[in-house]
């Protein structure tokens, strides 16, 4: 009876490790794709915006221009796609080895594991009786037992086993959809007045994305949107003055 109060009153806020909470916005799938989404669109755009404004002063051809944007934006997606799946596989590959590992022990030495267990909670300022109840209720299911050290031992969580393919294909149709807003412009002006509203897009565009992530970051829309404004705006410069001293290097400078 004195147990079943005592764990009443523990505070379970402090064993996140057992106890999952999936009201947060950023605990789901979506807030956790944030990142791919994010990198991707971000990339995308920047890649192709500075790819465009360096060939545009050197080919006003805008069919020429559109040409080779696509085949940049094409051979830039497929790129991002199989460079995520291909990373993101690894990485899944080295946790399940881990989970395997921390597995194997959980077996062959549960008492060192128990004592782990017991040095997590040391650390967070719980009492002995607490701890007590605490591991006696964690090591009850093995399964919940794994899940507890992969967390708080290993720092894995579920975000950790994503499928590559989807994380590959979230990279790269993101790269796709920032890629497409610097080159539409070229498919309505001529390569002078499509670069100047490509440049425009772009800047509002990254504003609006570094704005729009908020929504599950809850920051400072307006702080969020002009740090990716000037980090993007920097990397799309960079990029103008590489494609320059190429054009210049192969020729293709008037």
């Amino acid at each position: 009876m004195l147990e079943s109060m005592t764990e009443k009153h523990v505070d379970r806020s402090r064993y996140s490790g057992v106890i999952n909470y999936h009201d947060e916005e950023w605990h789901t799938p979506k807030g956790r794709a944030i990142r791919e989404v994010i990198f991707g669109v971000n990339d995308g755009l920047i890649t192709t915006l500075g790819f465009v404004a360096g060939v545009t002063g050197s080919i006003m051809d805008r069919r020429i221009i559109i040409l080779a944007a696509v085949a940049e934006m094409v051979a830039g997606a497929i790129s991002m796609t199989t460079g995520a799946y291909i990373s993101s596989k690894s990485q899944r590959e080295f946790f399940q080895k881990e989970i395997a590992r921390e597995k194997w022990e959980i077996e062959v030495d549960p008492e060192h594991e128990k004592s782990e267990i017991r040095e997590i909670y040391s650390k967070r300022g719980f009492t002995d009786e607490e701890i007590d109840i605490l591991i006696r209720r964690i090591t009850s299911d093995k399964e919940q037992w794994l899940r507890f050290m992969l967390r708080e031992e290993l720092g894995l969580g579920d975000e950790a086993f994503e499928n590559p393919i989807k994380i590959g294909l979230t990279m790269g149709v993101s790269f796709l959809i920032g890629s497409i807003v610097p080159l539409l412009p070229y498919f309505f002006f001529n390569a002078h007045a499509a670069l100047i509203v490509a440049t425009a897009a772009g800047v509002v565009f990254l504003f609006a994305l570094g704005a729009f992530k908020t929504r599950i970051t809850k920051l400072s829309w307006f702080r969020s949107g002009m740090e990716m404004l000037l980090i993007g705006t920097g990397s799309a410069i960079v990029g103008y003055l590489l494609g320059l001293v190429i054009s210049r290097l192969t020729g293709l400078h008037p």
